[in-house]
């Protein structure tokens, strides 16, 4: 059954069914989140019960702390279709905004409680926090476990290599260009998703049809040029992915850009999400002289990305 997606709690319809709730930002849907929403999988299973993600349009600290805000690991819907391969039966993603932030801890959880009817169990990563000035806990909860009679379930971290699997230290890993690392922590292989929208057509006139990706508010790898994959209505193609500001085109104010040129494949993609796993890293990102030394460039990194394991 496809999973649901809910704006706000009335609409979930479990009727007289308990609830099992996963509650977090869960950016990277890495291995310690991927612990936490299969416990509450499990939970619901064994119980005859809705597992619910709860989680959030953006990180609370873009409201809270916007100078502190971190990029995203994943886009919107890339976060929603790994939560949906997890097996849950519906996820909320709630609206984070000044309002809300301000609700207090006790009052979320009791709202949640009221709305949702009869929750059964709460599962969260152990240092989990929430709530106005972030004063909810896992002790918190468990307060109002005994009250509201639901379990809760305070999950460790993960580990991997001894250290824990955190989304910081997954951005760490991208922004320093380990993918293998990333993709150790995310439990898949790491890949930069974003909707296709319109470019300059530079790349058409080369000879090299781009796809320009939306990827705002997205943690990125170090700039230059990388071997990628892509699905598109169930074929995969290769891809020589561009990350940059395109020093070779002439703009009054250069803009860091994702472009993909895909092999083999014609067609238009405007509007469509792409999802484009990494591979290894070609070269640099340099200027040429020209724009037949750039034509040519691409040409040698086309053959670059054929020959790439």
């Amino acid at each position: 059954m496809a999973m649901q997606r809910i704006h706000a709690a009335n609409e979930l319809g479990n009727g007289s069914r308990k609830v099992c709730l996963a509650i977090g930002v869960f950016d990277g849907v890495h291995l310690g989140h991927q612990q936490i929403i299969r416990q509450t999988v499990a939970d619901a299973r064994q119980h005859d019960a809705v597992a619910l993600v709860v989680t959030f349009d953006r990180h609370p600290k873009v409201v809270v702390a916007p100078d502190q805000a971190p990029r995203q690991i994943y886009s919107p819907s890339q976060k929603h279709r790994t939560i949906e391969s997890l097996g849950v039966d519906a996820v909320w993603e709630i609206h984070f905004d000044k309002p809300f932030s301000e609700k207090p801890a006790d009052e979320f959880i009791r709202e949640l409680a009221r709305d949702l009817g009869k929750i059964h169990s709460i599962c969260v990563g152990a240092a989990f926090v929430f709530g106005h000035l972030r004063t909810g806990n896992v002790a918190l909860l468990k307060t109002l476990g005994a009250e509201l009679h639901f379990q809760v379930h305070g999950l460790a971290a993960v580990a991997l290599d001894g250290q824990p699997v955190s989304s910081t230290r997954v951005r760490e890993m991208i922004r320093t260009g380990n993918f293998d690392a990333a993709s150790q922590m995310l439990g898949r292989p790491y890949a930069i998703s974003g909707r296709v929208v319109e470019g300059d057509r530079i790349g058409r006139e080369l000879g090299f049809p781009t796809a320009n990706l939306d990827v705002t508010n997205l943690i990125l790898p170090p700039n230059g040029v990388y071997s990628a994959v892509t699905k598109l209505q169930g074929q995969q193609y290769r891809a020589a992915l561009n990350i940059g500001v395109r020093p070779t085109v002439a703009t009054s104010a250069p803009q860091l850009r994702v472009e993909a040129h895909l092999l083999d494949f014609s067609g238009q993609l405007y509007g469509t999400e792409l999802e484009l796993e990494l591979g290894v890293k070609l070269r640099e990102e340099r200027r040429f002289n020209s724009p037949a030394d750039l034509r040519g460039q691409i040409q040698r990194d086309v053959i670059a990305v054929r020959s790439a394991e």
